[in-house]
């Protein structure tokens, strides 16, 4: 038997969508990413998994701190293509961004966010094209009762598409 991997199996697994945010000196960056998850409770950490070839990586890389926006499921596409399909080489993703900056120092994204937290970083493991960084939480606030943006409503009620940097990008057979 020859092993298949079905990319619509892939698209199965639940994911949100978030701001993830770091400095470098006293220049911003963040992204779009969707790979994001707690690891532990007790103290509280999390990891994101974020591309080697993103701005963010290095801002990350280099600060040792991150933040997370997450998402209401009211976020339009526009917002969340000004900080998913450009590159911060290019453009000031924060020109015109409602932020704060947090107690790490890294940028808070508040535009659209129901809640935030920020991590200062305590290990990271090379996955290939990807670095995932796990991050003690060491402050968070709710923003809003409000859904979260889901991968799933994303897909299926903003049309959205991933950028081939996404964890969750399988290129798709033209068959």
């Amino acid at each position: 038997m020859v092993a298949v991997i079905d990319a619509n199996a892939l698209r199965k697994i639940s994911y949100g969508i978030y701001v993830v945010a770091s400095r470098k000196g006293d220049k911003f960056n963040g992204q779009i990413a969707n790979a994001v998850f707690q690891v532990t409770s007790d103290p509280v950490k999390v990891a994101v998994c974020i591309n080697k070839q993103n701005l963010t990586h290095e801002f990350i890389k280099e600060s040792g701190v991150f933040s997370v926006s997450i998402l209401s499921k009211e976020a339009p596409m526009s917002f969340i293509a000004g900080l998913g399909f450009r590159s911060g080489r290019d453009y000031d993703k924060f020109k015109g961004l409602n932020f704060k900056v947090g107690v790490t120092g890294a940028p808070v994204v508040i535009d659209y966010a129901i809640a935030y937290l920020e991590a200062k970083v305590v290990g990271s493991y090379d996955v290939g094209t990807h670095t995932l960084f796990v991050g003690e939480v060491v402050n968070a606030e709710v923003i809003k009762d409000e859904e979260p943006l889901t991968y799933a409503y994303y897909q299926e009620m903003k049309k959205g598409r991933i950028p081939p940097t996404a964890p969750s990008y399988v290129k798709r057979s033209s068959s």
